[in-house]
């Protein structure tokens, strides 16, 4: 109960909050913690109290307030994992032949020498310009375009596309046609 000598008496109040939860929330649990928050945000702005106004009133306030907080942030979270949801079932995991494919080009990266590994990380997984990694690496340009092309052809050849020491074919001048490699 509210005194002249005591106007802030929440204690007085926690029958008429516990039912005003109750009625919002319809839980008995979550009404009980939807009070202990209000309780909390009361205490937190006690000074905000004003000792001529009505400390029931008050207290209301902050309790419908603090459900209305709740319920934004619970509506928020909810469109958040709906979002989430849906982007889930649209990526699928990776197949095993993928994976496995992408362990190989990771070894592969890492087996390159370090001066060709260092210039294709920069210009392709940091994504400098030519001339930003070139600085970076204290190197001139042109050396770096060769690291580069050196450390692409090596990638390339390791999925068969080309073979980095492989011997020009030669090509049968003259002849039958059907002799030809």
């Amino acid at each position: 109960m509210t005194t002249k000598t005591n106007p802030f008496n929440v204690l007085g109040q926690l029958a008429a909050l516990r039912r005003y939860a109750r009625s919002l929330v319809r839980n008995p649990e979550d009404a009980e913690d939807l009070v202990h928050d209000t309780l909390v945000r009361a205490l937190e702005r006690k000074s905000s109290f004003r000792s001529d106004g009505s400390i029931r009133n008050w207290l209301l306030s902050i309790l419908h307030n603090t459900h209305v907080d709740r319920l934004r942030r619970n509506r928020s979270l909810e469109r958040r994992h709906r979002e989430a949801g849906d982007i889930a079932e649209l990526v699928s995991p990776a197949g095993q032949d993928h994976s496995v494919r992408l362990s190989q080009v990771r070894e592969a990266f890492l087996d390159l020498p370090d001066d060709q590994r260092e210039a294709l990380h920069l210009v392709a997984i940091e994504e400098l310009s030519y001339q930003e990694a070139a600085t970076v690496l204290n190197i001139p340009m042109g050396t770096l375009m060769s690291r580069i092309s050196r450390a692409r052809a090596s990638l390339r050849a390791m999925e068969g596309g080309e073979d980095e020491k492989a011997v020009p074919r030669l090509r049968i001048v003259g002849g039958n046609p059907d002799d030809q490699p």
